[in-house]
C-alpha cells in the first residue's frame, strides 16, 4: 500500500520520491556517522577540526528528523487529530532549526575566545604503519574524502524536495551544502598552520560556526512561521505558494462566481486552504454546483488536503492579509 497523507494518497511519483528520499537520509546517517568516526579521529586539538566535527555531528538531525516525521504523517487523521499528523514536518523543522542555533552560537564564542587569546593549536606528528606523519596531512585528507558524500546526497536531495513541497528535505539538503564547505574551510585553516599562521584555525573556525548559525536561523525562522500560520511558501521558502491562487483563478472560472479569494495553511508537505466566493447578484447557486466546484478545486493538486468553500456577501478582508498588499514573509 501506498504513504498516505490525511486522506489523500500520494500519486505515484511523489510516493517514488518519498521512498527515494527515506533511503537517501538512512543513506546520509550511516554516511555522516562515518564521517563523525574519522573526524574525531584526526582532530587532535584543532579548533575548525573541533568545529567540522560538531558540524557533522549536527548533520545528523535534519535525516533523524525527515526519518521520524515520515513516519507520522501517513497516519490518519483522528477524532483528536482531526488535520492529520503532518505538522509532524514543522516541529521536525523547528528542532533542528533550534540545536543548529544554539550550537552555531557555541562554537563562534568558544572559536573566537581562542583567536582572541591568541592559542596557537598544536598539530603533532601520529606514527602511521611505522612511519611518522605529520597529522597535519591526516586531516586534510580526511577532510577531502568526508567533503565528497554531501556533494553527491545534496544535489540528489534538492530534486526530491520541489516533488514532496518538503522543507526538512530542502534543509538537510542545504545541510549537506554547508557540509562539504565547512571541509574546505577546515582544509584551509589546518593548512594555515602548516604555513605558520597561527590564526588561520581559529578563523576557519569562527567562519564554519557563522555558517552554522545561518543554516540555524534559517531553518527556526522558517519553522516558526508555518506552526504560526503565515502564508504558505514554496519548499525553498523564496515566495508565495501558487497553489492557492490556482485556487482562486479556478473559482472565478465558475458562471456564478463574481469574487474569490482563498488562503492556505500549510501543515507539512501538504495545505488546508479555506476559500470564500461572492455569487453573481448575490443569488445562491445550487447544492451541487458548489459541490461540484469545490471537488474541482481539490483535484487541481494532491497536495491540497481539504478545501472548506464558503459562499459570503463580500469577501472578509480582514481574513485575507494577501487582499492589502502583505508580502510572503510580512508577520
Amino acid at each position: 500500500m501506498r504513504p498516505r497523507f490525511g486522506h489523500t494518497e500520494l500519486p505515484e511519483e511523489q510516493a517514488h520520491a518519498l521512498a527515494k528520499a527515506i533511503r537517501l537520509e538512512r543513506i546520509t546517517l550511516l554516511v555522516t556517522v562515518g564521517t563523525i568516526t574519522l573526524v574525531l579521529l584526526v582532530a587532535g586539538s584543532s579548533q575548525a577540526m573541533k568545529a567540522a566535527w560538531i558540524e557533522d555531528s549536527l548533520a545528523l538531525l535534519p535525516p533523524l528528523a525527515f526519518l521520524i516525521a515520515a513516519r507520522f504523517i501517513r497516519r490518519r487523521p483522528t477524532a483528536r487529530r482531526p488535520y492529520g499528523y503532518h505538522r509532524a514536518i514543522g516541529v521536525a523543522h523547528l528542532v533542528s532549526g533550534v540545536a543548529l542555533l544554539v550550537m552555531g552560537l557555541y562554537l563562534i564564542v568558544d572559536s573566537g575566545h581562542g583567536l582572541v587569546a591568541g592559542d596557537h593549536p598544536p598539530i603533532g606528528v601520529m606514527v602511521v604503519f611505522g612511519t611518522p606523519i605529520w597529522q597535519g596531512w591526516l586531516m586534510v585528507g580526511v577532510m577531502s574524502v568526508v567533503a565528497v558524500p554531501p556533494i553527491i546526497l545534496g544535489r540528489m536531495k534538492l530534486k526530491l524536495a520541489p516533488l514532496l513541497h518538503d522543507k526538512v528535505l530542502y534543509a538537510d539538503a542545504q545541510m549537506n551544502k554547508a557540509d562539504w564547505m565547512t571541509a574546505l574551510a577546515t582544509i584551509a585553516g589546518v593548512l594555515g598552520i602548516g604555513m605558520g599562521l597561527w590564526w588561520a584555525d581559529g578563523a576557519a573556525a569562527i567562519l564554519v560556526s557563522v555558517d552554522i548559525i545561518r543554516d540555524g536561523w534559517n531553518n527556526l525562522r522558517d519553522a516558526v512561521r508555518d506552526l504560526m500560520d503565515s502564508r504558505a511558501t514554496t519548499h525553498d521558502g523564496a515566495g508565495p505558494d501558487p497553489l492557492p491562487q490556482d485556487v482562486v483563478n479556478t473559482l472565478l472560472a465558475a458562471t456564478w462566481v463574481d469574487e474569490a479569494e482563498a488562503r492556505a495553511r500549510d501543515l507539512g508537505h501538504v495545505l488546508h486552504i479555506e476559500a470564500f466566493v461572492v455569487p453573481v447578484d448575490g443569488g445562491l447557486p445550487p447544492l451541487a454546483e458548489v459541490t461540484a466546484l469545490r471537488e474541482r478545486c481539490i483535484g487541481l493538486d494532491w497536495r491540497i488536503q481539504d478545501l472548506v468553500l464558503s459562499v459570503v456577501e463580500e469577501l472578509p478582508d480582514e481574513l485575507l492579509p494577501q487582499l492589502n498588499g502583505a508580502g510572503p514573509h510580512d508577520e
